[in-house]
Order: structure tokens, then C-alpha cells, then sequence
């Protein structure tokens, strides 16, 4: 697969940077509940969180002249579904690039690096407080 996805148009060409895919595909992961972010690998045994600004990432694509493919890398909160918030994620990341970019979703795979114990700590806080 090459880096760029190439359209040719009556006018030109149309480019698609595999790094535009990228980012479609971070910011369309997080929109699902349950996610807690997206993950740039694992160092000291845990998986480091990425803020937005480094969405892509997490991502691994492959992108062909008209179809792509996906890698996922993704830290879920603590008690949610993973088979479920994985399904969804999958389910909103081909919608998001097929209608952004024309490019066909071959498959989106998900890896989960790891839980996110925050949320409960937070809550667990709140409710010792009151």
C-alpha cells in the first residue's frame, strides 16, 4: 500500500495523507463511551495515554489507492463492555473515514493497552467526601 491515497479527478489529483486518515480515525475512537483514550505504547509496563493533539498516534494505518486499513490502540475506562465499546469504535471509525475521505474500510482493528482507573478513583473520592 503506498503512503498517499491518490484520486484522479478531471481537474487533478486528490491526496490524502495517511496521518489525515490517522487523526479521522483517533478522534472518531474517542467519541465512543468507555474510551478513555488513545495509547502511544507501553513503557514501564503501563500504557501511556495521548492527549489529543497526538491522536493519530495510536493509530496504525495502511492506506491503498481506494480502500485502508486500521489499527486501533486504545485505553477503555474501568468497568465498561470491551467486546461492546470495540464494536462501536469500529462501527463509527468506518463511517467517519468512508464519509470523509471516499476510501474504502477494509477492516478496523482494535488493541486495548489498557484500563483507565481514574473515573472510579474520582468518584470513589467524591462519594468518601460527602
Amino acid at each position: 500500500m503506498s503512503n498517499n491515497n491518490v484520486d484522479a479527478v478531471e481537474n487533478g489529483q486528490i491526496k490524502i495523507a495517511d496521518e489525515v486518515v490517522g487523526v479521522i480515525a483517533g478522534l472518531a475512537a474517542t467519541e465512543i463511551d468507555g474510551v478513555a483514550g488513545m495509547s502511544g505504547g507501553i513503557g514501564g509496563g503501563i500504557a501511556e495515554m495521548l492527549g489529543r493533539k497526538n491522536l493519530a498516534k495510536g493509530v496504525k494505518v495502511e492506506v491503498g489507492e481506494k480502500e485502508t486499513a486500521i489499527d486501533l490502540y486504545i485505553i477503555v475506562e474501568y468497568g465498561v463492555k470491551i467486546p461492546d465499546v470495540a464494536w462501536k469504535i469500529q462501527e463509527n471509525v468506518k463511517k467517519a473515514i468512508e464519509t470523509m475521505t471516499g476510501l474504502k474500510v477494509l477492516e478496523v482493528n482494535i488493541h486495548v493497552q489498557g484500563v483507565n482507573l481514574d473515573k472510579d478513583e474520582k468518584e470513589e473520592n467524591a462519594l468518601r467526601v460527602k
